[in-house]
């Protein structure tokens, strides 16, 4: 059974930082990410990452703000959020596919087939 949890949300003053985790189990996948939705705007993706060669991807507001990373080892998605702005409140989801199609855009959320139920990220 293909499960993602994930964990870590909560609320945190602008300026602060939020280390969400996503734990999987039931399978070893190849290409994970970061969604999120806030109240009445589409899913974006935030981050992702390439377990194969260690390639990153981010949504351009969270350049340099955010760190996307994988331990092999825990089978865990971490997602590092520091100088967090109100503007990054939202419902984050992790997203996990065994391997994402050519050419597919890692910030997609159709490049992806299994879900975590999500954890709130309140600024």
């Amino acid at each position: 059974h293909v499960q993602l949890v994930e964990s870590g949300g909560g609320s945190a003053l602008a300026g602060g930082y939020v280390r969400l985790s996503c734990a999987a189990s039931g399978y070893t996948f190849n290409t994970y990410s970061w969604f999120r939705q806030a109240p009445g705007k589409e899913r974006e993706g935030v981050a992702a990452i390439d377990t194969g060669d260690g390639s990153t991807y981010y949504l351009n507001s969270v350049e340099g703000r955010f760190t996307i990373s994988h331990d092999n080892a825990k089978n865990t998605l971490y997602l590092q959020m520091n100088s967090l702005k109100p503007e990054d409140t939202a419902m984050y989801y992790c997203a996990a596919v065994s391997f994402a199609s050519r050419g597919v855009c890692l910030l997609q959320p159709t490049a992806y087939n299994y879900w975590g139920q999500g954890t709130q990220v309140t600024v």
